[in-house]
């Protein structure tokens, strides 16, 4: 018997997120850790007429690869998988883990490169080109999994509640509850998308961004379940001043704390971390992550605290974040990177704002307009 969130969470994501139509070809991606959800996604697709295809890795693999394979091997990504990115129509990527912290012991250089390869590169680029011709759709969800409940130091009851909250399944029409919020977010996108420079004032952070020509895009339930966020690309060269991040970065497991970044006509000029600061550094040095990829606002306050996900933190209501590396395409973005790495702040704290061509839009978590 297949789980009621699942269930919702399948319908969601089949229905409303990419709308599986009948005879297309829609990857299932996943660990063995979230076979359920994805038994329950696979139904849904068969329901839409579609045809699904189940990619699930096993618990150890990725850790066998970096234990034992050559550079070689640890940045193969078969043709298979590349032609897939070509080829099918839809990808429903479901997030799970059985160990967070399980890249841990292993060489942070060899971990970047295995997750950082350009052939990861190139299915960014391909699924980027595809998605703005409206040949593929895609979406990235959660499985309510013990590790994830132990990172956010909750029981996996309580973790699960947290889940269908952020996720709105524990409403009676989670889909018009997203549609709602669709609604509402279009709006202050549009109100964004006439503005040409953003100012954000805060704890240790006077940083502004040209976002003139760029973008704003309404994230509610298209692309990331939970959901949540309004977002676009600063312009490459036109990023200048300081930002100190509140929570750490989390990068393949590995956490990043009191992150403090500088930049110079879009460049990072200094990186500065309380905890992995090599890491850091090594993260800048890959290609195109010296640069902003992504500038966003949390909006979902279904989401009531920092878990060390971040397919729900980004989304905080009440935060901001950014993203070194790669920027999304349908911006307008031009920085190019294997690597997007997005990292918080807290917003809430008293005299946090940000301002658009001089005028306060945002303050303390709260949206002015």
């Amino acid at each position: 018997m297949i789980s009621p969130l699942y269930r919702k969470l399948a319908e969601i994501a089949v229905k409303y997120s990419i709308k599986v139509r009948e005879g297309q070809r829609v990857i299932i991606r996943g660990s063995n850790v979230a076979q359920e959800l994805a038994l329950a996604i696979y139904i849904e697709v068969l329901k839409a007429g579609a045809h699904p295809f189940i990619s699930l890795n096993i618990e150890g693999e990725k850790e066998a690869l970096l234990k034992y394979g050559s550079d070689e091997q640890i940045t193969y990504i078969d043709k298979v998988i590349l032609d897939a990115f070509e080829e099918f129509d839809g990808l429903i990527s479901i997030r799970s883990s059985y160990n967070t912290h399980s890249f841990g012991a292993f060489d942070q250089e060899r971990v970047s490169k295995m997750v950082g390869s350009e052939n990861q590169r190139k299915i960014y680029t391909t699924t980027q080109e595809r998605e703005l011709a409206g040949e593929f759709e895609w979406v990235v969800i959660p499985f309510p999994c013990e590790a994830y409940a132990q990172e956010a130091n909750m029981d996996i009851l309580t973790y699960s509640e947290f889940v269908q909250k952020a996720l709105f399944t524990d409403k009676e029409d989670p889909i018009g509850e997203w549609q709602k919020i669709n609604k509402k977010q279009e709006k202050i996108a549009e109100y964004l998308n006439k503005k040409e420079e953003i100012h954000v004032l805060g704890e240790d952070t006077d940083l502004t961004l040209s976002v003139k020509g760029r973008k704003w895009i309404n994230c509610s339930g298209q692309r990331n379940l939970p959901d949540g966020e309004i977002f676009t690309s600063p312009v490459e060269d036109a990023v200048n001043g300081k930002i100190r991040f509140t929570y750490p970065g989390i990068y393949s497991g590995q956490e990043v704390e009191n992150i403090y970044l500088e930049f110079k006509d879009g460049i990072v000029t200094r990186a500065e971390a309380a905890k992995n600061q090599k890491l850091l550094e090594h993260i800048i040095r890959v290609d195109g992550a010296n640069k902003l990829g992504e500038f966003a606002v949390g909006t979902n306050y279904g989401i009531t605290q920092f878990t060390k996900n971040i397919l729900f933190d980004e989304k905080l209501g009440g935060t901001i974040h950014s993203a070194l590396g790669f920027g999304p395409k349908e911006t307008g973005s031009q920085n190019e990177s294997s690597i997007h790495w997005d990292i918080l702040k807290d917003m809430t704290i008293e005299g946090s704002k940000i301002l658009a061509d001089g005028e306060i839009i945002y303050k303390e978590g709260e949206w002015k307009i």
